[in-house]
């Protein structure tokens, strides 16, 4: 249902129709940082929006500072590579890519690593003037892992997304 409780998500029909389901991640203090959790709630409102045959379309945003700052770092940071690999670690990320309706993602803020990601498995990117894009793992010895590299180089070409990923340099709207 839209209007089921979520921590970090705020769900909604809106519109004059009521017809289009908007979901805002709401995790300000992380600056929508990309947690297991939200990632979790996410899947669930995303399948909410997809069975609702009132929902023609779905708006995923964030707050004027950031859409999403990347993956919790700090959830993850402990994590070694063989428990990434068992436990299926970024499994169902790709929910939003497979969902049958459309899927706007209104930018403004940081889109950072996973945010990047995320807006890029979007059908259509709205970007604000503030909005900034980037793969800045690099800085943090790792590469972009939940289709970063493909989605990046088919939006901007291959050299600037060679670029982005292996300098970890951002550009903006």
């Amino acid at each position: 249902r839209a209007g089921a409780a979520f921590q970090y998500l705020l769900v909604q029909k809106t519109g004059a129709q009521k017809n289009v389901g908007l979901i805002q991640l709401n995790r300000p203090k992380a600056l929508n940082a990309l947690c297991e959790g939200l990632m979790a709630e996410l899947r669930r409102a995303l399948e909410a929006m997809e069975s609702d045959p009132e929902v023609g379309a779905i708006v995923l945003t964030g707050s004027q500072k950031a859409f999403a700052a990347g993956a919790d770092i700090k959830e993850m940071q402990n994590k070694t590579f063989q428990e990434c690999y068992n436990s299926g670690f970024l499994a169902g990320w790709d929910k939003v890519s497979v969902v049958r309706k459309p899927i706007i993602a209104a930018v403004n803020g940081y889109a950072l690593g996973g945010g990047c990601e995320l807006a890029m498995m979007c059908d259509i990117i709205y970007a604000g003037e503030k909005a900034e894009f980037g793969q800045p793992e690099i800085l943090l010895g790792t590469i972009p892992g939940a289709g970063g590299t493909q989605r990046l180089t088919r939006a901007v070409g291959k050299s600037l997304a060679m670029e982005m990923v292996l300098t970890g340099d951002r550009i903006s709207a």
